[in-house]
């Protein structure tokens, strides 16, 4: 009896380790995802969206800053819908916002790297051209991510949050179908290529849309 009692005891005793490195092992893996955290280590590490490595959209990131005024125009890449019209692509023809399978069919930015893709169509974009940029003003409230608003009421012609009303650019119309005009968080930043518009960032869909400023208190 005393042995068989000793043999457990011994079985016992040599499965511990590896118990312990096994479940070592899921804690290292898990712990991958926490840099979304520390917006500078993420962001120094560019080379990530580069390689094709996958980002995350949305999911309340907000980002550090605007985009970088465009350098050149880029080329229109046509979405999936759009294709297949028999040769030439149309004046409104939509390009492909989708860099990655799971990303939105939309302006959107990168978490990780806050690369806010698709503003790169340069200052003589036409479906942002304004007879009469700022024909409401400036808005006076706070822009980046130091103030998040939330949406009060309206629709993408119209919306508003603490006295100041907006509408989404005309061409921008289908990438805010997915927005909640009374309850989704925006925070708002200048468009440094288009005179007369600014870019609201959906907070919750990682998404984002052209909006002129058409007055408040």
């Amino acid at each position: 009896m005393k042995t068989v009692i000793g043999l457990f005891v011994l079985l016992l005793i040599s499965s511990v380790p590896a118990l312990a490195q096994q479940k070592g092992g899921g804690e290292s893996r898990g712990g991958g995802g926490g840099a979304r955290g520390g917006g500078g280590e993420s962001r120094g590490g560019g080379s990530q969206s580069h390689s094709g490595g996958n980002t995350h959209v949305g999911g309340g990131h907000i980002p550090a800053r605007g985009p970088e005024p465009a350098r050149t125009s880029a080329p229109v890449r046509e979405a999936p819908a759009n294709r297949g019209n028999g040769g030439g692509q149309p004046n409104d023809a939509r390009r492909s916002y989708r860099d990655q399978p799971s990303h939105p069919e939309a302006p959107h930015v990168h978490a990780e790297t806050d690369r806010w893709v698709g503003h790169d169509s340069g200052r003589n974009d036409a479906h942002y051209h304004l007879d009469h940029p700022w024909e409401h003003g400036r808005f006076r409230g706070e822009i980046g991510r130091g103030h998040i608003y939330r949406i009060e009421g309206g629709d993408r012609e119209r919306f508003w949050f603490g006295g100041f009303y907006f509408s989404v650019a005309p061409y921008d119309y289908d990438y805010s179908n997915d927005w909640d005009w009374r309850n989704d968080d925006i925070a708002i930043y200048d468009d440094p290529d288009h005179a007369g518009w600014y870019l609201a960032y959906n907070v919750r869909l990682g998404e984002y849309v052209h909006v002129e400023y058409l007055g408040g208190q």
